[in-house]
């Protein structure tokens, strides 16, 4: 048998909990690795967690200073040369533009072929996919990704998650919420089919459990909604009579809804609370307003309307709650517009999978040492434009 044929199906038969096992037996068989380690990404993209069976486990390594962190955040193979004793390998774990985490390899000198290393890279993004769905029958993978105790607020949010990036020709998405641990009420969610992408960027009022469960009502609300095929003002409505149903307007939940049609770039968009939308075109940052409309729950049966506007390809847009755009540093000056601006500018040579992450780690400055005292959301969308018309401008 094909020895990348053996390693597909040792995935693929593998029980939930020995993927690694499968992965490292057939690596270690079939293409002379003298060991293999899978590491996971952890909530608050700080370390990449090694995947084993508590409490034998080795110790976390840094995102940003390390190998195996240069091929996670390059999303490229990255090789170390070990001089006589072979190389140590790292490929990215990816599904779909989401990133989880590093398959890790030793290989002997004899093995350090580009074949071997594209094979192994191909066997990394199958590992992926079925750890995605081993995740439905396992909490080991869940496990790893935490290298803190979640709050249980934090714990349902994160589990209401769609991931934290992911991408298509036509467009990239990265998303972050910090803090990673002990988060209330922010949240997002997106969908994508043939012709449309809708992405939702969520603000519940209160904290821990009540904002959580205001949350997942909401977002669940507005998935059934979405899910049932009605326009985008009639899904805010539907979650709005929701919301309302349960909290008699005592509890609202603010949120930004988009819908991108692929095929043009036109972007419909309800403004329904405090999360902000700003755009990088070109080297020019700009806030995108849109004419404000009543959070989801406040009274009964409240009306949404649509506004239009397009994309053009290039551009980047950022979605940030109140905890990034509206926190204050130590003497009390808000962060602002203007130092989102920066933040933007600054990072505009980064993936959309990085920027959430860099203009967080930005807000840390800006607050101090003081710690949050709200949940920080960004979202960064980039627009490449339709496929079609990309093909047609390579041609």
């Amino acid at each position: 048998m094909n020895r990348f044929v053996a390693a597909e199906r040792a995935l693929r038969t593998a029980a939930p909990h020995q993927l690694l096992d499968a992965v490292r037996d057939v690596l270690c068989d079939r293409y002379a690795a003298l060991s293999v380690e899978l590491l996971m990404a952890d909530y608050g993209l700080t370390v990449l967690q090694p995947v084993s069976v508590l409490p034998h486990t080795l110790e976390p390594v840094p995102v940003h200073t390390s190998p195996e962190g240069r091929a996670f955040g390059s999303q490229e193979p990255f090789v170390e040369e070990r001089g006589g004793e072979g190389v140590r390998a790292h490929f990215p774990v990816t599904v779909r533009g989401d990133r989880l985490g590093v398959l890790s390899v030793v290989l002997p000198p004899a093995a350090r072929e580009a074949k071997t290393l594209a094979e192994l890279a191909d066997i990394a993004e199958i590992l992926g996919h079925e750890v995605l769905v081993a995740e439905r029958d396992t909490d080991l993978y869940l496990r790893a990704r935490r290298k803190d105790r979640l709050t249980l607020a934090a714990e349902m949010q994160w589990q209401l998650l769609p991931g934290r990036s992911c991408s298509r020709p036509e467009y990239e998405l990265g998303a972050q919420l910090e803090p990673a641990y002990a988060i209330f009420g922010d949240n997002f969610d997106w969908s994508a089919d043939a012709d449309r992408l809708s992405l939702y960027v969520t603000n519940g009022m209160g904290e821990g459990i009540e904002a959580s469960l205001l949350t997942n009502l909401g977002v669940n609300a507005l998935r059934n909604a979405r899910r049932a095929g009605i326009p985008l003002q009639d899904q805010a409505a539907l979650a709005d009579q929701a919301v309302y149903a349960q909290y008699r307007g005592e509890c609202h939940l603010s949120v930004l809804m988009l819908d991108l049609e692929l095929s043009t770039g036109r972007m419909r968009v309800i403004d329904a609370g405090s999360p902000q939308m700003l755009r990088l075109r070109g080297r020019t940052v700009e806030h995108v307003g849109f004419e404000a409309q009543l959070p989801l729950g406040m009274f009964e049966e409240t009306d949404y309307f649509v506004q239009e506007f397009r994309a053009e390809p290039g551009d980047r847009f950022l979605f940030v709650s109140d905890g990034v755009h509206a926190v204050a540093g130590p003497g009390g000056e808000s962060y602002g517009e203007k130092a989102l601006a920066r933040a933007i500018g600054s990072t505009r040579l980064l993936p959309a999978s990085e920027v959430p992450r860099a203009v967080l780690r930005e807000l840390t400055g800006h607050r101090g040492g003081t710690g949050p005292k709200d949940d920080a959301l960004v979202v960064c969308l980039d627009w490449h434009g339709p496929a079609d018309t990309r093909d047609r401008t390579a041609r």
